[in-house]
């Protein structure tokens, strides 16, 4: 018997002069958990389509320059004995971007990358984290990874 693949969620880390956003979750299953953007992906929509929803959704944020990070956070959940993957998507915002909560969330901090890996609580954020200081803070994104630029 195989272990099914649900992959129908995504990833989102925002990072603003080379700081990460983390919010900290209000609700159930992963109250006061410390963690980057994530959510469902709703039918007809694409992944990166749904990054950019879910960012807009948790933190207000609608001026981004999106970016597929190839890189993707994963567990395995017993409840459903399945593996979930989800693609990560990094959003560069400006220095002047608020950051407005809805109610999945009762704080955020921009934090950096060394600071947000001691800070996210879930298992592999760290190793996510790691990833993207490579490639999105230590050098320029590559531009093959860029999806879309939104602006207000």
């Amino acid at each position: 018997m195989n272990v099914p693949i649900n992959s129908s969620g995504i990833a989102a880390v925002l990072l603003k002069n080379n700081h990460v956003l983390l919010l900290k979750r209000n609700d159930a299953p992963l109250q006061g958990a410390w963690c980057y953007i994530g959510g469902g992906i709703e039918e007809g929509e694409r992944a990166w389509e749904a990054a950019l929803r879910e960012i807009e959704e948790e933190t207000g944020v609608t001026d981004v320059s999106l970016y597929t990070s190839n890189t993707f956070d994963q567990f395995y959940s017993p409840e459903q004995n399945e593996i979930y993957i989800a693609p990560v998507f990094v959003g560069l915002v400006k220095e002047a971007t608020p950051i407005v909560l809805n109610d999945e969330h009762s704080e955020y901090r921009w934090l950096t990358i060394e600071a947000a890996k001691e800070q996210a609580t879930m298992p592999g954020n760290d190793q996510v984290l790691e990833f993207i200081e490579k490639h999105f803070v230590q050098q320029a994104p590559r531009k093959q990874l860029h999806i879309v630029t939104r602006s207000e």
